[in-house]
């Protein structure tokens, strides 16, 4: 039986109880968590094992429109969102289910953008969520490697680095907000526990559109193997990062988080 992951934003307990029922009735076996509103503790990463479930066909996130009025919600579920590209691939169903006034996906946070958008007194919602968790996703490239490692008491580290088959000459990430206060280089996919740095910087700035970014740097060549790692104080509201370069037309990519 296919699984369906639920994060209520709201502690809207009959609702949840109504969309469990109807995920039932359509075969599916629901899953859920009411949102833990709170960055400090990475509260946002409770259900990262759950949605990394091979078994989890679907995430539907539930609850008003105006609970993206407030930034911790959107940074919560910004980052929520990266650790389910990094584990499922970017193109994993979300489906947004909104329970009251209106929502338009192009105006979320850029992990959010791909979200399916419905409402939740939508007569057909049963049918459009059994569609969704049936189809199988094709895979949706990207140019670049993006994880997350939310360790308590160590903190939020990015990890960044080369697609397959592609390498870096160096690599930098920047933030807009937060503060870089530790970085690294290793092997993919875990914590280094030491690193050589290869021509180290801190404190650049740089432009992108409106934003202005603090970033660090390496000059170590990344391939598809080796990443990039950045723990960062806070939560950024926007990351920059990419393959290092001295000049003003470097190549790189930005996302907004809240």
């Amino acid at each position: 039986m296919k699984k369906v992951w639920i994060t209520s934003l709201a502690q809207d307990e009959s609702r949840v109880q109504t969309l469990m029922s109807l995920l039932q009735t359509y075969g599916l076996q629901p899953g859920g968590h009411f949102w833990l509103d709170d960055l400090a503790k990475m509260g946002w990463a409770g259900p990262r094992e759950e949605l990394a479930a091979k078994e989890t066909a679907l995430w539907l996130i539930m609850g008003p429109a105006a609970s993206l009025d407030q930034q911790s919600v959107r940074l919560g579920l910004s980052l929520l969102s990266l650790a389910v590209q990094a584990d499922r691939g970017h193109a994993f169903p979300v489906l947004f289910l909104v329970t009251e006034g209106e929502l338009q996906a192009e105006a979320l946070p850029t992990p959010l953008r791909g979200v399916e958008v419905l409402p939740f007194a939508s007569p057909t919602l049963g049918a459009k969520i059994s569609a969704r968790a049936g189809l199988a996703p094709k895979p949706l490239p990207v140019d670049y490697r993006l994880e997350l490692h939310a360790v308590p008491g160590i903190g939020l580290w990015f990890e960044v680095g080369p697609a397959k088959g592609h390498a870096w000459k160096g690599a930098m990430f920047g933030v807009a907000g937060g503060e870089i206060d530790s970085h690294a280089v290793g092997p993919l996919g875990h914590l280094p526990e030491r690193a050589v740095l290869n021509y180290p910087s801190k404190g650049l700035k740089l432009q992108a559109g409106e934003t202005e970014y603090t970033a660090w740097a390496v000059q170590n060549e990344l391939d598809d193997q080796t990443a990039y790692f950045v723990r960062v104080k806070g939560t950024p509201a926007a990351v920059l990062f990419g393959s290092f370069s001295e000049s003003d037309a470097a190549e790189v990519f930005t996302l907004s988080l809240c």
